[in-house]
């Protein structure tokens, strides 16, 4: 196998050039075999096998520096930079990240896991190096999904000023998540299909370089011409406009023309666009086919490109979608907005059934909040479903443009708490904590799925700014017995007993229930409550069980600063309730990737290490 000769970061340059492409076929082979057992991002990888190959012949690592935006598509580029082995336990606890990781390799340059981050990243680098008067390379990749982003455009907007070299190669697979959206898709389609120019620019410039004495003059002048040939076959020029030189579109699968065009960014004294065509899922059918379904998958059956699931149970997201379906074929009102994630959210179904109701504005996050501000205003109900770790980027527009003027948004926070496998820059542990300092919002979780249906139908009949706040996997059917009507700010009393109280937060519930189980099993007496609201915290039920419990315990899967805990807390301690309070949460750390339970058992949020912690602190109140 060629891909042996690979032991570290450069091996490629030491390859014969007929090597190349068998290379590229091993990679794939090897990508589609480990992940249909791992789990990972699948589609945009096999896209960028032949990209990333030219990259790492055209540049030398680490003194070079690649940042990949998002990042989930660098597994070409771990097994070129010797981390072959570490695909066994990819994305396991202890094991390999899914996306780069400064400290898993010098060969990292800068860990990323957001989108639209790597300009700016990489004109940071750019800086440092002229600073510190330093000559090596810094190239950022970027996907055309990700140019939906507003941050990519404040990075382009200061790049273009340099005076010195940075590349930012535009990889272009017409896809985000879901298939892209909007006036940048389209004007980027123009320049797919401008083969046209690029072929009579070849050829002008071949023909005049023949002319005796003066036809490299002319090709010099007509270069430094902005207004040029190229004006005349790509309306806009929107980069070359800006001052950033464009090459392209190169073939993402030509690893020759990649090189050589690397070759020729380098030598460019200000910022370059390399812009490369790619197909995400190149070299495996089911992938090509469906690249969304793709894009991050769990284990799967090569042959059928099948996924191998545990459960059938409906998710969280599923009763969503279904519930607002629902909601939405009684009242026109209802609207839906998601940033590239229309399978993720569960808004695939929506939009098929409400396609003038439904706008997917590409990864955008905070238009797409401000966006449903407007609608709101505009007399519309909007629902905007994003994942907890995204919300965060779109924090002043909740702030700002939802609850300053009090309007009735729906935000629909998927993937709360812990998400496993995509590690740090994907758990959703900041939501309650961030989302809670806001005036005027309300927020809501859970406690089961036909909680989580009860709760859809009373936020979109809110009047006012609410968050709906619930965690990736199959929804918790325990609890059914209890199905009481929402009343606002009101939590739940599930069992009333004495001494002992356990306020728990939406998807907690299985935790809390069984704890409580284990308490009575062992001789203490213990009352369960449901939140229900995060916010407003409901103080009335906290001064009723003050009257006949001593000690309080709050679960929670957010980080404890600023979370549901530390309200009751703050308000137990302002009331001077005689109550000893316990928070068990996310400790004041990132929390890497892995399976969600092995991760619950690392943090404390089991039943062992919470079921000790109570009965210890219990007992020394005696």
């Amino acid at each position: 196998m060629i891909l042996e000769k690979i032991q570290k970061e450069n091996d490629i340059q030491t390859l014969k050039t007929e090597e190349l492409k068998p290379l590229a076929q091993e990679i794939r082979e090897f990508l589609i075999q480990k992940i249909s057992k791992t789990g990972g991002h699948l589609a945009s990888n096999l896209g960028v096998v032949e990209l990333t190959m030219a990259l790492h012949l055209a540049f030398h690592l680490p003194e070079d520096k690649m940042i990949w935006d998002v990042g989930h598509q660098a597994y070409t580029h771990k097994m070129l930079t010797g981390r072959k082995a570490g695909f066994d336990d990819l994305r396991t606890y202890g094991g390999m990240s899914g996306f780069p990781k400064r400290a898993e390799s010098d060969c990292d340059a800068f860990d990323t896991g957001h989108s639209s981050t790597s300009i700016s990243a990489g004109l940071g680098l750019v800086r440092a190096r002229d600073i510190q008067q330093e000559t090596h390379s810094v190239i950022s990749i970027i996907g055309d999904g990700s140019l939906t982003g507003g941050m990519a455009y404040e990075a382009l907007n200061n790049a273009s000023m340099l005076k010195s070299n940075f590349i930012i190669v535009l990889n272009d697979n017409n896809m985000s998540i879901s298939p892209n959206v909007g006036g940048m898709s389209q004007y980027l389609n123009g320049l797919r299909t401008a083969n046209a120019y690029t072929e009579l620019k070849k050829g002008i410039e071949d023909t005049l370089l023949k002319i005796p004495g003066h036809g490299q003059k002319i090709v010099k002048k007509i270069k430094r011409t902005k207004n040029g040939i190229k004006q005349l076959f790509v309306p806009g020029m929107f980069f070359e406009d800006m001052g950033i030189t464009y090459l392209g579109p190169v073939d993402g699968h030509d690893i020759h023309k990649l090189y050589t065009t690397f070759q020729e960014a380098k030598r460019m004294k200000h910022a370059v666009l390399v812009h490369v065509i790619t197909q995400k899922g190149k070299g495996y059918a089911p992938a090509e086919n469906n690249p969304s379904k793709f894009h991050g998958t769990g284990p799967f059956d090569i042959t059928s490109g099948e996924l191998i699931c545990d459960s059938n149970k409906d998710s969280y997201t599923d009763v969503f979608s279904k519930v607002i379906c629902d909601c939405a074929k009684k009242d026109d009102k209802i609207v839906a907005i998601t940033a590239a994630m229309a399978d993720g959210t569960g808004l695939h179904p929506f939009a098929k059934h409400f396609p003038n109701r439904f706008f997917d504005v590409g990864i955008a996050e905070e238009h797409a909040v401000t966006f449903a501000a407007g609608l709101a205003a505009g007399g519309l109900k909007p629902v905007v479903a994003l994942y907890s770790s995204f919300m965060q980027r779109a924090f002043d527009q909740a702030i700002h443009d939802v609850c300053l003027q009090k309007l009735p948004v729906v935000l629909a926070i998927d993937r709360a708490g812990l998400v496993g496998s995509d590690g740090e820059t994907h758990q959703g542990l900041f939501d309650l904590s961030f989302l809670s300092m806001i005036p005027n919002m309300t927020i809501m979780a859970p406690k089961n799925r036909w909680e989580m249906a009860d709760m859809v139908r009373y936020a979109v009949d809110f009047e006012a700014p609410v968050t709906l706040r619930y965690p990736r996997g199959a929804a918790f059917e325990g609890l059914k017995e209890f199905r009481s009507e929402i009343e606002y700010g009101k939590s739940e009393i599930l069992y009333e007993e004495e001494d002992i109280a356990i306020f728990f937060v939406g998807h907690m519930s299985k935790l809390a229930e069984e704890i409580r189980l284990k308490l009575k099993e062992i001789g203490y007496d213990c009352s369960l409550i449901n939140a229900r609201f995060v916010k407003p915290i409901d103080t009335d039920t906290i001064e009723l069980l003050s009257k006949k419990h001593k000690y309080f315990v709050t679960i929670e899967e957010n980080v404890l600063s600023g979370g549901y805990g530390a309200a009751v807390l703050s308000y137990v301690s302002a009331a001077s309730l005689p109550v000893k309070v316990r928070n068990i949460g996310i400790a004041d750390e990132y929390v890497e990737h892995g399976s969600v339970d092995l991760l619950r058992d690392e943090v404390g949020l089991n039943q062992e290490t919470i079921l000790r912690q109570i009965i210890t602190d219990y007992n020394g109140m005696k």
